[in-house]
């Protein structure tokens, strides 16, 4: 039996949980909600990037199938698919923003003298390629 943290829960204790607070105050992300937080969201938003899961209901349901291992990451209560889209239709997006920008921040501070063995003089910037289909319907 593992008595060691998961490698999503030492992947989440890298973020910085005093800045991410800090923006949940900024951007008032727990104003409307009781259960449902800010943080709760993020990991299953995060939990979704890292698996690769392909709508809601495939995050859904992998989940709550782990729901006894994300209780130690944070995510206390079993998830549904209406409160997880209700959250990414009214949550504000800029928490999540500016939680990316301190991130790079973060790690450009980190590897600011580390050569990368290319001989560039300028830093050098890696962005996600992630394709995203959208619904033709629903955005011409």
């Amino acid at each position: 039996m593992n008595t060691g943290r998961t490698v999503f829960a030492q992947l989440l204790s890298v973020l910085p949980f005093s800045h991410f607070e800090h923006l949940v105050d900024k951007y008032q992300a727990n104003r409307w909600t009781r259960d449902f937080t800010a943080w709760s969201h993020f990991i299953c938003m995060v939990y979704a990037q890292f698996t690769r899961r392909e709508g809601l209901r495939d995050l859904i349901v992998c989940l709550n199938s782990q729901s006894t291992k994300l209780y130690h990451c944070g995510l206390r209560q079993r998830v549904s698919r209406s409160m997880l889209a209700d959250a990414n239709e009214r949550r504000d997006s800029h928490l999540f923003e500016a939680l990316g920008q301190r991130l790079i921040e973060i790690a450009l501070d980190l590897y600011k003298d580390h050569d990368i063995g290319l001989g560039l003089k300028e830093p050098l910037y890696a962005m996600d390629s992630t394709t995203i289909d959208l619904c033709l319907k629903l955005f011409p």
